[in-house]
């Protein structure tokens, strides 16, 4: 373990598209009785939050509750980010605009960007390899037909079952199809973001993990982005599909316990 038992780490658990906070719930129980803090989230539109996606036009304005929690995190603390799927892609933000409060960011099975590229890189070689029909039911839609403005994403029933539930129990599938809402990628506004930086993003120490039944985010591409960015360590979740925290919570509880701080 590299936490010894008087030091309280603080993890910060920011969640996937079409999800929100309460994808953490078999976790965030796990890593508490380890004695440590953890505080979850739901983003703009996702959730609880009251927001529609359609009112979200920017990857900044669908992190907001994210960064104006990280502008609570007081000068003398540091938080360990933990972002899932697109949530990597909003913990990359969080890291850009308050390095110094981030001893780690792990990315869990997620989208990581680099400090070479513009911000939708990933994202765009992730569409470029994924055959429209590999989405299966997902739908997308334009918010506004009139002109054009960002799409809005909505995992479908056999896409959630097959691409990223595959592993979960039938009670955490129905929960997952219960509670998604539709999200987005951002495209649009992510083509035209402002490059991360090495100042900033690049600057905090970062963590992938690797989970290697994934059928969203496969482990040749969770690869890919590893090679094209370069971080402090790798770790693997073996047997787990795409949703890691409901299929095999305690498993991920011990990776993220083993990361160093």
């Amino acid at each position: 373990m590299s936490h010894t038992s008087d030091q309280t780490t603080h993890f910060v658990l920011v969640h996937g598209a079409c999800h929100g906070a309460w994808c953490w719930f078999k976790l965030k129980p796990l890593l508490e009785a380890a004695g440590h803090r953890v505080s979850t989230f739901d983003l703009a539109a996702s959730g609880t939050n009251t927001k529609v996606i359609q009112q979200v036009a920017t990857l900044t304005d669908y992190s907001r509750p994210l960064l104006e929690f990280m502008t609570t995190v007081s000068p003398d603390e540091k938080v360990v980010l933990v972002g899932h799927s697109l949530g990597g892609m909003n913990i990359a933000l969080a890291m850009e605009k308050f390095p110094e409060k981030v001893s780690v960011a792990v990315f869990l099975t997620a989208f990581m960007p680099d400090t070479d590229h513009y911000p939708s890189y990933v994202l765009d070689k992730y569409n470029q390899i994924t055959p429209t029909e590999a989405w299966m039911d997902t739908q997308f839609l334009p918010y506004n037909p009139e002109f054009e403005s960002e799409t809005s994403m909505f995992f479908g029933p056999k896409f959630l079952s097959s691409k990223l539930y595959q592993l979960c129990s039938d009670e955490d599938r129905e929960l997952g199809k219960t509670l998604i809402r539709p999200s987005s990628l951002f495209m649009k506004d992510l083509k035209n973001a402002q490059h991360f930086t090495k100042g900033g993003f690049g600057s905090v120490r970062r963590v992938y993990v690797v989970c290697d039944q994934d059928k969203g985010i496969k482990p040749e591409f969770q690869q890919w982005m590893i090679d094209n960015n370069v971080v402090e360590e790798v770790k693997e979740l073996k047997h787990v599909d795409h949703m890691p925290m409901l299929c095999d919570p305690k498993q991920l509880s011990v990776c993220l316990l083993d990361i160093d701080i």
